[in-house]
């Protein structure tokens, strides 16, 4: 029985004896310590954590101790510790005073409930104490990066997938919207769509939304730019080649763009480049949906939806035997025009600041913003590249000057400079004038003021109402013409 009544009391002191040699331990050892009381107040700090105190923004010891932990240490986790009971052994902690390695510990008495907390600075240079740990991690995360790389190589291997949608046509126009709803019907549709417009207008941009709506969005998209690939190799990128077909060719082979396109869409971009020759093969590869490779006596079989685009005027190329008839009525099954920038200027607004977002994003500088006068001066343009020209414009004037702030006068520079400048109509070359009643000859001051509506009137219609361009066009200033308006000339 005294036995057993020793060694509890043993075990007691020798508990007691080792917490107070841990905590000598860590006061000597570590780089500072604090001890706060029940209420989170601190109550205490050793030699070392005194040095951190300027840093902070204390100068005696007295503006530190004695108040609570949270207003004198920010970013202290100790009063979630006094909450919870549980420690946190190791943590970052980031102030004024540099970044630490801490541990807090709750302090209990004999009954178990939490009287205090300690707080343990163990390092002030975790990325020094911390490397052989952080170079770990980093070659995890190279790890994991290098894995995500390979598995979107083999899910994209001849998986190439749409890039646009319809909400990437921006504009809201009748035109456009019109646009959309064809193209929409177009998707559903196992027919070949014929997208016809001027370069720069958007067909690349409206094949990639069609495909992400038709019935295998999941399928690769695949663009075969006619115009882009020398004719003695158009062949060998439509139907591919096989092994050994030629010296030179590759022993594997090589897959064409129909196969790659199988289960998905083929885009056919400028069809109104290709060679006659090769048009004929391409008319029995989309007839009877099978064709043979360079080299090869096997057919493939084939099955996509087809999307052909072109600039040119395929009417006037069959007329001129440059495009073969029957292969004009096999993709003009549903044709649509893809209108200019000129036919649809209300979207210039909404496309200048998606343009503009765009270029923020890639170059790193700040969003353009573009004044009044600059805006109408973009809409009063022609725009004979379209969208692609409207791009090049505004990537010229964000670069050209230090400024994010566009004015009407940067967009002239850069207009004069690439000259592109010019208005949508030029006034007409003579203006009827009413004659005097009764054949007798009419006052100068009203032939003059007569002369001067009309002008007024015809570069207002010219350019659409647009009275920043109508001012550049009859060679007035825009507050020369806000005074003849506003003097009633129209009236």
């Amino acid at each position: 029985m005294e036995k057993t009544d020793v060694l509890p009391r043993d075990a007691q002191s020798i508990l007691e004896l080792a917490a107070r040699s841990m905590f000598d331990l860590f006061a000597n050892a570590s780089e500072g310590m604090l001890l706060v009381d029940r209420q989170g107040k601190v109550v205490w700090i050793n030699e070392q954590y005194k040095r951190f105190l300027p840093a902070l923004g204390f100068e005696r010891v007295e503006d530190f101790v004695g108040h609570p932990v949270a207003s004198v240490v920010h970013n202290t986790q100790l009063h979630h510790v006094l909450e919870t009971g549980k420690p946190i052994l190791i943590d970052l902690l980031s102030n004024r005073a540099g970044t630490f390695g801490v541990s807090r510990i709750p302090l209990r008495d004999s009954s178990g409930e939490v009287i205090g907390a300690l707080g343990i600075v163990l390092f002030d240079h975790p990325e020094t104490n911390l490397q052989p740990l952080i170079n770990k991690f980093a070659a995890l995360q190279r790890e994991l990066d290098d894995a995500r790389r390979e598995l979107a190589s083999q899910r994209s291997n001849g998986q190439r997938r749409a890039k646009y949608t319809f909400a990437s046509f921006v504009g809201g126009s009748p035109a456009v919207v019109e646009l959309k709803r064809l193209a929409r019907r177009a998707a559903q549709s196992g027919s070949p769509v014929l997208l016809l417009g001027e370069t720069g207008s958007g067909k690349e941009l409206l094949a990639h939304a069609i495909h992400a709506v038709s019935s295998r969005p999941n399928g690769p998209f695949v663009t075969v730019n006619i115009a882009a690939v020398p004719d003695t190799l158009l062949e060998a990128e439509f139907f591919g080649v096989a092994p050994g077909a030629y010296t030179g060719a590759e022993r594997k082979g090589r897959d064409g763009k129909l196969k790659l396109a199988d289960g998905g869409t083929l885009f056919l971009d400028e069809i109104g480049d290709m060679p006659p020759g090769l048009q004929a093969k391409l008319l029995r590869a989309l007839q009877e949906g099978e064709f043979e490779p360079l080299g090869s006596n096997r057919l493939l079989r084939f099955e996509a939806k087809v999307i052909a685009a072109t600039s040119r005027d395929l009417v006037r190329l069959v007329r001129e035997g440059k495009f073969r008839e029957d292969l004009y009525y096999r993709l003009n099954v549903l044709p649509i025009r893809v209108p200019p920038l000129r036919e649809r200027r209300s979207d210039i607004p909404a496309l200048v600041e998606a343009l503009g977002e765009e270029l923020a994003q890639r170059s790193g500088l700040p969003q353009p913003e573009y004044t009044p006068e600059a805006m109408d001066l973009l809409a009063a343009q022609l725009w004979r590249g379209n969208v692609r020209e409207l791009r090049n414009v505004l990537e010229q004037a964000a670069l050209l000057g230090d400024s994010s702030r566009i004015d009407g006068e940067r967009i002239t520079r850069v207009l004069r400079e690439t000259g592109i400048e010019q208005l949508e109509a030029p006034l007409p070359a003579a203006l009827p004038v009413r004659a005097a009643p009764e054949g007798g000859v009419r006052p100068l001051a009203e032939q003059v003021a007569e002369l001067e509506r009309l002008a007024i009137a015809a570069a207002l219609t010219a350019c659409g109402g647009n009275k920043v361009a109508a001012a550049r066009m009859l060679g007035i200033s825009r507050a020369t013409l806000y005074e003849r308006l506003d003097a009633g000339v129209l009236n």
